[in-house]
């Protein structure tokens, strides 16, 4: 029992980005690369949100409409412990004798942890067991809109100006009267279909209209402030009406000074991850130009080599020597044609077809954003064309293969956060 609570006494080395060292029951492990990832060594993908409580799932798109919470659930503000509908049955008036009553049911929320219940804080009791209930009203929900909608439209102004200049930069010089001349001005624009015009040529951030500006005015300082009461010092402090840090800042909206003032909060939803290991695969397309059987081996750049300055990333080749078939004009655009008798791997080749061949490298990247460069050598054979091909008597060819070694360094494009 003292293991299961003490997990820190046995812990393993994870060499990642860094080296860590972390319990077990903190680390996965990956089935393609064979091995131990920590949270910092894989990347996070959320797949959807749910409720913690009632099990509702729900897409990003409408999480961030509710606001990460849920509609149906709710947390106490005391402990937040997840509160429970209770039903109680009150006594009400009948409608045709109001002087005669009769029992009627009725609903309230209560936490089974600390006993607090939406009638503590004057919360009225519902006559159904879900939804509605009473909620306060942010003072400062206007001001909080206000900036929403400035920052929106400052964030857009931004988009639209980094387009202007991204286009500047691709559009040539080109002079008025030629591109008027023979239209290629309205060809240009139609090459992004779907823009807008203002991204092109930086105007107003609708078409045909100008957007409202939204100004923002700063807060005033107070030139005095109201002072303290006369026993604000002398009074004695009942500690169960105030509330503690915790429970002010769980409700940063209101930040309630009192317990009277405390009211449930919908529950925060969970997210669905998936981690998955950051070594990235990649396929690859080689080609025979010659008709001879070509040997393709690759071998990753040794430390401190002088060409490679520009990889981004580690890269993980095959082990096993690449062979290509020769190429052949009658096979090459023949659909149905068996490929030759080569011995594949399936975790290296993905596919063959003629003279080209299909291949998987893993690339694990080793910065945090930008594009990702990955060099490797590439080693092929290579026999001269222009000497005699034909073998000799003794059945030996008299051309002898020439084995050649270049560096490659392949863009993949920015790294996908």
């Amino acid at each position: 029992m003292a293991t299961l609570l003490q997990p820190e006494k046995v812990v393993y080395l994870v060499r990642g980005e860094k080296k860590i060292r972390v319990p077990l029951s903190q680390l996965y492990f990956c089935r393609y690369c064979s091995e131990l990832r920590s949270l910092e060594c894989v990347s996070h993908e959320v797949d959807s949100h749910f409720c913690p409580s009632c099990l509702e799932n729900m897409p990003s798109a409408e999480a961030k409409l509710k606001k990460n919470r849920c509609a149906n659930c709710f947390d106490c503000p005391c402990c937040m412990h997840t509160l429970s509908t209770r039903a109680t049955n009150i006594p009400a008036p009948l409608p045709d004798d109001p002087t005669k009553t009769t029992m009627k049911k009725a609903y309230y929320l209560a936490c089974g942890f600390c006993r607090w219940t939406s009638r503590d804080v004057g919360m009225a009791d519902k006559s159904v067991a879900s939804g509605g209930w009473q909620e306060p009203e942010n003072p400062h929900t206007q001001r909080i809109n206000k900036l929403l909608e400035y920052y929106q439209q400052l964030a857009q102004r931004e988009k639209l100006e980094r387009d202007r200049k991204k286009m500047a930069r691709r559009r040539p010089f080109m002079p008025q009267a030629f591109s008027e001349k023979y239209g290629l001005g309205t060809r240009l624009q139609r090459q992004r279909s779907g823009a807008p015009i203002s991204a092109l040529y930086g105007l107003s951030l609708k078409e045909g209209e100008d957007q409202k500006e939204i100004i923002i005015e700063p807060a005033q300082a107070l030139d005095e402030v109201e002072p303290l009461p006369e026993d604000y010092y002398t009074r004695p402090v009942n500690l169960p009406e105030v509330t503690t840090l915790r429970q002010r800042l769980l409700q940063p909206d209101f930040q309630p000074a009192g317990a009277s003032q405390l009211h449930p909060r919908h529950k925060h939803l969970l997210m669905k991850r998936s981690l998955r290991c950051r070594e990235s695969q990649v396929l690859l397309t080689l080609t025979n130009p010659v008709e001879n059987i070509t040997h393709v081996s690759l071998y990753t750049c040794e430390e401190g080599d002088p060409d490679d300055i520009n990889s981004t990333a580690k890269v993980l080749v095959p082990s096993k020597e690449l062979v290509l078939a020769g190429k052949d004009a009658a096979a090459e655009y023949d659909e149905l044609a068996e490929p030759q008798g080569f011995q594949d791997d399936p975790d290296v080749v993905a596919f063959r077809k003629s003279n080209k061949i299909g291949f998987f490298i893993k690339v694990i990247p080793q910065i945090e954003e930008g594009d990702v460069t990955v060099a490797f050598k590439l080693r092929h054979d290579f026999r001269n064309l222009a000497a005699p091909i034909r073998p000799t008597e003794e059945g030996e060819a008299t051309s002898e293969a020439i084995w050649l070694t270049h560096h490659v360094e392949l863009s993949l494009g920015p790294l996908a956060t």
